[in-house]
This record gives structure tokens, sequence and C-alpha cells, in this order.
């Protein structure tokens, strides 16, 4: 990143790390206004230009023991950490009914020696094809009805995860070396709510392909406008989209003698 950053700055980029808490998007030139800021007339800074790429944040259940063992044992992502040595051949937990459940259930049977689904309702909501995957697959139990109450550990790492069963109120115990999160996102969307069109879940929609919005200048990038793949690595791909698709509507506009 910081290479990145470096490579940037010596072509010519300013950059300036602020918190922007209002955005307005309703004429031209964009008005901004920095953290601190928000409640004065005049904007601390305009632009021609928006580039939307502040990501989305993975859901967590506040369990007992998840702050400790945060990184320790339990993640929001399988694909970046399903490999990690700590859970190499060692009985894991995913919560979640869902298709991104699934596929992070049968992505982990790789590297894990068994791995629990715990399901709350009494059914998955994935879709037919990938229930079936999952409920036939060797290396999966499937716990319906089931959530859980307490992330457990040595002081270290996590051991086990303390679970529910939602119906009958039977408690248990499920000894585990890794727990991960599938139960969604969340888009940090706050910045642009009621100022461009964002799709049922809350992400940026955008024309697909590109970083451009239904809003002239305002472009999106990065997990707040990607609900699928959601990696560093595509998330850098579709910021030089957004840096592309901006540098053209300005020189557009520069053209046109608009700027």
């Amino acid at each position: 990143m910081e290479l990145m950053r470096q490579q940037s700055i010596n072509c010519g980029t300013v950059i300036e790390t602020e918190t922007i808490a209002k955005l307005d998007t309703s004429s031209r030139p964009f008005k901004i206004w920095r953290e601190g800021y928000e409640n004065q007339e005049e904007p601390t800074d305009t632009a021609d230009a928006v580039i939307i790429a502040t990501g989305a944040s993975a859901r967590r259940m506040d369990l007992p023991g998840e702050e400790k063992y945060w990184q320790s044992g339990i993640s929001a992502c399988a694909v970046c950490d399903g490999a990690v040595p700590i859970f190499r051949n060692k009985p894991l937990v995913v919560i979640g009914g869902g298709d991104s459940a699934a596929e992070e259930a049968i992505y982990l049977t790789k590297y894990g020696s068994i791995v629990h689904v715990l399901v709350r309702r009494g059914e998955l909501r994935a879709s037919k094809v990938m229930a079936k995957r999952l409920l036939s697959h060797p290396k999966v139990k499937v716990h319906f009805n089931t959530s859980p109450t307490e992330a457990i550990g040595d002081d270290r790492l996590l051991t086990a995860v303390a679970t529910i069963n939602n119906v009958t109120k039977e408690t248990g115990k499920i000894e585990a070396s890794g727990l991960f999160y599938a139960i969604g996102h969340d888009p940090a969307t706050q910045l642009v709510k009621g100022k461009v069109e964002l799709d049922e879940e809350g992400y940026i929609k955008t024309i697909p392909g590109s970083s451009v919005t239904n809003v002239d200048g305002l472009f999106a990038a990065g997990d707040v406008q990607d609900k699928r793949y959601r990696q560093a690595i595509t998330s850098a791909g579709s910021g030089c989209m957004a840096a592309l698709d901006a540098e053209r509507y300005l020189s557009e506009l520069e053209s046109e003698g608009k700027i």
C-alpha cells in the first residue's frame, strides 16, 4: 500500500487525509464538508468529480469473547483467512444460511477437518443448487435452529463455540479452531443516501462494467458497490476503473469549456 501511495505522489497526486462528513451533489461543482465543519454554510472543498470508495463492513454478532478472539480464530472472510495454519485440519464453524455461507463453508472444507454450519432457522436461505451441495458434502455438518452464544478460547486462540437450539433451548458446545461469520455486509453509504441510486441491499448501483452511477460526475469503487467479490485486489482494480472514468469525465467537461 505504501508503495502504491508513493507512486501516486510521484505522479503528482496530492493526498489529504481527512474525514468527509457531508456531500452535496445537487449542484456543480459538488460541495464537500470536512468533519467538524459540516454545520457551516460554505463547504470546505468543492469537486467536479467524486469517487466514493467507502467500503463495506462485515456484520458481527457481538458475542461474548468475540472481540478477544477476533483475528485469533474469528473471521468474517473465509477466502481471506481460511488457509491460515491455525485452521488447517481443525474443526471450523460457519454462521449463516445463505449462498455466501454455503460457499464459504464449502471453501473451508479444503482446509478444515470438518465444517459446522449454524443456521438459526429450520431451513437454508441458499439457492437449491448451493443448499444441495452443502448438505451433501461429506465434511459439512449443518445445525438447523442453532445460534452461537459465546466464543470460547484459551486466552490466546479460539477453541470452541457455545450454542443454543432456538426451538428446544438446549445448550451445547462445538470444539472449533475457527469461527467464520457469513451473515452479510453493510455498505458505508451514509454519505450518499438519498443522493445516488442504491440497490435493495444498500450498495451503490453502477453501470455494469464501469464505476459510473446515475449521478453525473459521481463514481463508485470497491466494496461499496461490489457485494459479490469483496477482495482487496478486485477493489484495487475497481478503483483504477473509477480513476479512468473520472479522468475521462473531467476531460470531456474541459473540452466543452465547462471547467
